[in-house]
C-alpha cells in the first residue's frame, strides 16, 4: 500500500477548521503530539474535561480505520460534538491505527471543517498520512541487549567512565555501543537516544 505524503500546509488546506495528531500513544502519553485546534476550543475542551466524555476519542481508542463524526454510533451525554460545532468544528473525520500485537501502540488523528463532510479522497488522504507517520515513529527493533543496556544506564545519570567499569569493558566499547544506539535511533547524544528509547519502551 502507498502511504500517502502530506505537508502541514495541505493539512491546513484539507482540515482548514483544525486538527490533532497523537503518534504512538503508549500507556499515557503519546511519543508526539500536533495540536492545530482553535486556542479557545481547547480551553474550553480543557476546563470542562471533555476527553473522558469525547465519542471521537473513545471511538478512535476502540477502533482502528477512520470514520466521520457524524457516522459516531456512540452517546454524546455532555453534548461534546455540539459544543464544537460552536468553535467551527462542524464537520470531522477521525483516523485510528495500531500495531497488531500485545505490546502495539496506537496513532491516531481528529480532522475538522466548518463548511462540509469530508470527501472520500480526503479521508483516504487523511488514512495514509497518519498510517505513514506511524510507521515512521515505529521504534527501531534492531538495537542490541548491549547498546540498551548502555542507555538504560545513561537514562539513569551514568558517565560512560561508570558504565565501562560497571559492565567491565573498555571506554571505548561503551563509547561505541552508544553511537551505534544513536544511529539506529536518529538521536544526536547518547541522553537524546536514552530518552528515545525511553519513550519507546525499549527500557
Amino acid at each position: 500500500m502507498m502511504l500517502q505524503k502530506i505537508a502541514i500546509s495541505d493539512l491546513s488546506e484539507i482540515a482548514p477548521a483544525g486538527y490533532y495528531l497523537a503518534l504512538r500513544v503508549g500507556f499515557v502519553f503519546p511519543l508526539e503530539e500536533i495540536n492545530a485546534l482553535p486556542a479557545d476550543w481547547v480551553s474550553h475542551y480543557t476546563v470542562e474535561r471533555y476527553m473522558m466524555a469525547d465519542p471521537v476519542i473513545r471511538w478512535v481508542y476502540s477502533h482502528t480505520g477512520s470514520v466521520r463524526w457524524s457516522e459516531i454510533d456512540s452517546d454524546d451525554p455532555r453534548g461534546v460534538l455540539s459544543q464544537a460545532r460552536k468553535y467551527g468544528l462542524c464537520h470531522g473525520v477521525a483516523v485510528s491505527v495500531f500495531d497488531n500485537n500485545p505490546d502495539g501502540q496506537r496513532s491516531f488523528g481528529t480532522f475538522a471543517r466548518s463548511d462540509r463532510e469530508f470527501t472520500e479522497l480526503e479521508i483516504d488522504l487523511l488514512s495514509g498520512h497518519i498510517q505513514r507517520l506511524h510507521v515512521e515513529k515505529a521504534p527501531p527493533s534492531n538495537l542490541t541487549f548491549a547498546e540498551l543496556e548502555a542507555l538504560r544506564m545513561v537514562r539513569d545519570g551514568l558517565r560512560v567512565k561508570q558504565i565501562a567499569f560497571e559492565l567491565g569493558v573498555s571506554e571505548g566499547a561503551v563509547k561505541q555501543r552508544l553511537k551505534n544506539a544513536k544511529l539506529k535511533l536518529g538521536a544526536q547524544t547518547g541522553a537524546q537516544a536514552a530518552a528515545m528509547a525511553s519513550e519507546f519502551g525499549l527500557i
